[in-house]
């Protein structure tokens, strides 16, 4: 019997796009990542490149450009920096050093690391109690009392997922981020109170916006809703789509679309500052979950959630049809900032 077929889908911004150059594969359809012999177990997206781990080590990919990043075997990389780990340390160079294959010089930042434990904990964290991040100071220590299995960095906030299954949350909070009913930042993990008792199985952070799932397949949303990358009511798409249906009318007065939108006082959610329970359809149960800049990405036990051929934002959860079209099982979903990393299995 063959074995199954595995695939990386790419939906949305691709690298091309970032530095400037045309694409090969200009549309909003899906682009297939070319994996090669060895395949593609693992990435790590940035806005203008993305980091692979194949069967021959790590690779760093931008528009056409390849590196072999030899001895390494996480990476975490941002627009500034990339911070590579391996057996016995981690160290951080500047993006363009990484990307003209520049690795043997001074790093922008080191750090010798404790013998690996037989599984070591996946970046951010590093083994001996702290995290990493992909831009000064590239370090810092976790609070003795704070043990993390996982951990998420958002653009100004970190989530911190325990043993226990309860969720820390620091760092930035004017968006609501933090999921502590408050605006205000961090400095220090904290408990996010409306979630103790309910065991969570996975966190996600995206640039403002912060994610969980539950033992049980609920899924939690919080922060900025400015884009509806929370799933719940936006007042920004609802006025999108308000003036989209009253073309040619005015400027300066309320048109038609937008007094209905007026007078039926829908509950917009800007800014959601405690967990919210996300009703899905058909109550469906969700496995992973990913965060990009202003978007969410859910696989679930019968689909994943992610782009839908076409450019618009949307504040509802809506199923991508292309999958189920070509008959793929979504197994694994990795959000970059503008992007939407999808593990498929073919039939």
């Amino acid at each position: 019997m063959a074995a199954p077929r595995r695939a990386w889908l790419v939906f949305g911004f691709s690298t091309e796009e970032a530095v400037g150059e045309p694409e090969t594969e200009p549309g909003l359809g899906p682009r297939r990542l070319e994996s090669g012999p060895e395949g593609i177990r693992r990435l790590w997206p940035a806005w203008s490149y993305l980091v692979v781990e194949t069967g021959a080590g790590l690779e760093l990919r931008s528009a056409g450009l390849r590196r072999r990043l030899r001895g390494w075997a996480e990476a975490l990389p941002s627009e500034t920096h990339l911070v590579l780990r391996g057996p016995a340390g981690a160290r951080a160079w500047r993006r363009a050093a990484a990307l003209r294959g520049e690795l043997r010089g001074e790093p922008a930042w080191s750090r010798a690391l404790p013998p690996e434990p037989r599984r070591p904990p996946p970046l951010p964290l590093l083994p001996g109690g702290g995290f990493a991040a992909p831009r000064p100071p590239f370090f810092a220590p976790l609070p003795a009392g704070v043990r993390a299995r996982r951990l998420a960095l958002g653009h100004e906030h970190a989530l911190a997922l325990g043993d226990a299954g309860q969720v820390h949350a620091w760092g930035g909070g004017r968006h609501g981020q933090l999921g502590h009913g408050t605006l205000e930042s961090e400095l220090q993990p904290r408990l996010v109170e409306a979630l103790a008792g309910v065991p969570m199985q996975a966190v996600a952070a995206g640039g403002w916006h912060s994610a969980s799932v539950s033992e049980a397949g609920d899924l939690y949303v919080w922060g900025w809703n400015e884009s509806g990358q929370l799933a719940l009511p936006s007042k920004a798409l609802a006025e999108e789509r308000a003036q989209d249906g009253d073309v040619g009318a005015g400027d300066t007065a309320l048109t038609p679309r937008r007094e209905q939108l007026a007078a039926e006082g829908t509950a917009f959610i800007s800014i959601q500052a405690f967990p919210a329970l996300l009703d899905l359809p058909q109550d469906l149960e969700v496995t992973e979950v990913s965060c990009g800049s202003r978007h969410t990405a859910v696989v679930t036990r019968k689909y994943g959630q992610l782009g839908h051929g076409d450019n618009s934002s949307s504040d509802q959860p809506r199923r991508v049809e292309y999958l189920v079209a070509e008959g793929l099982q979504a197994e694994e979903v990795v959000c970059g900032p503008w992007t939407t990393y999808v593990h498929v299995l073919e039939p």
